[in-house]
């Protein structure tokens, strides 16, 4: 007779297995095969709970069975048999969907992971049925319900999953109303929801239509907008919201709004504070009695006044916001209770996770070092910039709790990302028309550390190869950012660039190095020097060509060094809405650095960037440049290739490329010694992530250096959008020369660029 599973044998020693029986109970609609096959208990082996009970989980985690159950029976000569009882779940015969007019059977399928011939599983149903429903609301069935049901067959083992769907109209949001918003205007709180109108460009980014989830969490936005304008007791309730249809497929939606009262700030007060007075506690805050009650703004104040505790290593000072109301005036006094800690001071530093990055290059980011006081401003200063590195996909900064009184360790955890990338792409502009390249970037590189793949050194490493129709170009870049664990970054570059767009008469050929050094000097401003040598080659000249032009044939090498002082305050640097970038370029070719030819160039170039207003981010940018290069030794002029030009999509885009300027002869721009440019460009949004633009450009190249006569201006007008492809911005520009010349006055310019203008 079979005993229980759980039934002691008096012998210290586990019996062995005679036999391991395998039944069914109900239809057998999973094989023996598939059951023993998931076990690892075998005839022969002495008997044993845990093995027993991994086995049993084992078969569960197959997920094909309702019921398993294993009893034990003795057998002959001391030995034991085991008996495994398992019911085998029903299998899915078939999936239907019912009533699905608008969307077919073939792409609901895409949102299910329930296939025929699987384990039925009616949490996976479920999840499913959920599934339809989230696409039926993301196409703007609004009034979809999707329900499921099984029909199971006992005699087969067998279930049909059956999705019960009513569509309802795929309803378009016509407008989204306001009632009792007396103090915020309408157009104001609809920017604060995500569910809008149906417009001209909805099918591209997806508004217009009406989400349930959506709609609940703009409820949720629009509360907060109040409360953070002072309306504590607002009231938006989802209950009284009213869905009127002036047509099947239109919807009005109309939100009552109860805004309350606006609340004020009363009294302020601070107390528990003896390390420092209050005069220069409260100097600290930028709330004053009669400001509005904003709640984020006081949050920020607590926040504040623990960091200025915290950066003198107070850093377990607490602040407590009081929030009292006042019955008399009607405003909201507040009392800073504080908490004051001891004074604390790092012990060590303590790295955890970096598996691939060295210990120095994180340390070298720190803001602390042991011994010093314990900033907690420094603390967040130093994960900021780790952050900022790109190194790791989390970085976590902490204080950590030691023996020694008044001394704390600095935890720094991280978790390794991923830093190098091959890219392959492919692209087309007006100017170099189609292109392809292949590019390897590693931005924590390792020169000297091949066991770990040359990585996390925290080294820069480019090596890019692109073919174009009209240019080709090959560079391999490498900086160190801390040269001798100093905030002094050394790179070079090694290049080989070719093109026959820089002029219609020849093609040019450029091949060379770099190396430079680079830091910052003061605040924000970064200081670069650099020497470069490069061979300049003009070949393939059009017999049509200029006697001036056919004199440029041959190789000539350019010798020089460079200066550059850059202040760069933008916040963002390729959608751009306020900052402004500042630079300053200066170079010395020839002379005592040998070269074929003699000059000096100096140069500023400048952009501002202001926001207007915020509704559809509404941007002006201003840039400016100024230039001069000249001669001098040996030289009888600048060589025609280093000169300035203007026009193209980076300039003056109502102008073909490089057509502005001096003329020669036969009318072919020869270039200039002095230039000055000015462009002018207002953009907003239109929907995600489009943007149109209206610009005007204006410049001037004269052929004397120190010659910035404006009276040879070129300009134009013109009009364009801005979208992103791959993560770079496209700009699609039509541009309309007002003032030109008879040689460079073309007609309307079409421009097709990647990147930003500065």
């Amino acid at each position: 007779m079979a005993a229980p599973l759980a039934a002691q044998f008096d012998s210290e020693e586990q019996p062995v297995i005679r036999e391991i029986i395998v039944q069914f109970s109900g239809l057998a609609n999973v094989t023996e095969e598939v059951v023993r096959s998931n076990m690892a208990l075998r005839e022969g082996q002495r008997f044993d709970d845990l093995a027993v009970d991994r086995d049993i989980r084992s078969l569960y985690r197959t997920g094909l069975f309702d019921f398993i159950e294993v009893r034990r029976a003795p057998a002959p000569n001391g030995q034991v048999d085991l008996i495994f009882d398992v019911r085998p779940k029903f299998r899915v015969a078939a999936v239907r969907y019912e009533g699905n007019q608008r969307i077919r059977s073939r792409r609901l399928q895409r949102e299910t992971t329930i296939r025929a011939n699987m384990a039925l599983n009616e949490r996976q149903v479920k999840n499913d049925a959920e599934s339809i429903f989230d696409y039926y609301q993301k196409r703007g069935f609004s009034e979809a319900r999707v329900e499921y049901s099984i029909e199971r067959n006992p005699a087969t083992g067998l279930g049909t999953v059956v999705f019960q769907i009513e569509e309802g109209e795929r309803v378009r949001v016509r407008l989204v109303e306001f009632s009792g918003n007396d103090s915020i205007r309408s157009r104001t709180l609809r920017r604060q929801m995500e569910t809008r109108r149906w417009h001209l460009f909805s099918w591209l980014t997806g508004k217009g239509r009406f989400k349930d989830d959506e709609f609940e969490d703009d409820l949720d936005s629009l509360r907060d907008y109040y409360r953070e304008r002072g309306f504590l007791d607002v009231e938006v309730d989802a209950a009284n919201v009213t869905f009127e249809h002036p047509s099947p497929s239109r919807m009005v939606i109309t939100i009552p709004i109860r805004e309350g009262r606006r609340y004020e700030i009363g009294e302020i007060t601070i107390s528990g504070n003896e390390l420092y007075p209050t005069l220069l506690l409260r100097a600290l805050l930028r709330i004053s009695p009669g400001d509005v009650f904003v709640p984020s703004r006081l949050d920020e104040e607590v926040e504040r006044m623990q960091d200025f505790y915290g950066q003198f290593g107070y850093m377990e000072t607490f602040v407590r916001l009081q929030r009292i109301p006042n019955l008399e005036t009607g405003a909201i006094d507040v009392e800073f209770q504080i908490e004051e800690s001891e004074r604390y001071f790092v012990e060590s530093i303590k790295i955890e996770g970096n598996t691939k990055t060295k210990s120095v290059v994180i340390v070298r980011e720190l803001a602390l070092s042991p011994g010093t006081v314990f900033d907690s401003v420094r603390m967040k200063a130093s994960q900021m910039r780790l952050e900022n590195t790109r190194y790791f996909e989390d970085v976590r900064v902490s204080p950590e709790s030691t023996t020694i009184p008044n001394r704390k360790n600095l935890k720094v955890t991280v978790r390794e990302g991923r830093t190098g990338n091959l890219t392959f792409g492919a692209g087309f502009s007006s100017l170099e028309r189609a292109v392809a390249f292949v590019e390897l970037t590693q931005s924590n590189f390792d020169l000297f550390n091949y066991r770990s793949f040359f990585q996390g050194g925290g080294q820069k490493f480019r090596l890019k190869a692109q073919i174009g129709s009209r240019s080709s170009e090959v560079v391999l870049a490498f900086e160190e950012p801390w040269l001798f664990q100093q905030q002094l970054a050394f790179g070079f570059q090694v290049y080989r660039a070719s093109s026959d767009f820089v002029s219609p008469f020849y093609d040019e050929l450029r091949y060379g190095f770099e190396v430079y050094f680079r830091r910052r000097l003061i605040e924000l401003i970064d200081g670069r020097i650099s020497y470069r040598y490069e061979v300049v080659d003009i070949f393939n000249i059009s017999p049509q060509a200029s006697p001036f032009i056919q004199a440029l044939a041959g190789k000539r090498s350019v010798s020089k060094v460079g200066l550059i002082l850059l202040r760069d305050t933008r916040d963002s640097l390729i959608t751009t809405t306020r900052g402004s970038r500042y630079e300053f370029i200066t170079e010395v070719a020839g002379g005592p650095l040998g070269g074929d030819v003699d000059y000096y160039r100096l140069e500023g170039r400048a952009a501002k960037y202001f926001p207007l207003f915020e509704f559809q981010r509404q941007v002006v940018e201003v840039i400016g440049r100024l230039g001069v290069v000249k001669e001098f030794g040996d030289s009888e002029t600048v060589p025609f290739f280093d000169r300035y030009f203007l026009g193209g999509p980076n300039t003056l885009r109502g102008f073909e490329f490089r057509s502005v300027g001096p003329k020669g002869d036969f009318g072919e721009t020869i270039g200039g010694k002095s230039y000055g440019f000015f462009s002018v460009e207002y953009s907003l949004d239109v929907v995600e992530p489009l943007r149109f633009a209206l610009f005007y450009d204006a410049g001037f190249v004269n052929s004397g250096a120190y010659d910035f006569n404006p009276g040879s201006f070129n300009d134009n007008i013109g009009f364009g959008i801005r979208f992103f492809v791959m993560g770079s911005p496209l700009r699609l520009d039509l541009g309309i020369p007002l003032t030109g010349d008879e040689f460079n006055k073309r007609g309307n310019q079409f421009n097709f660029s990647f990147g930003s203008r500065f």
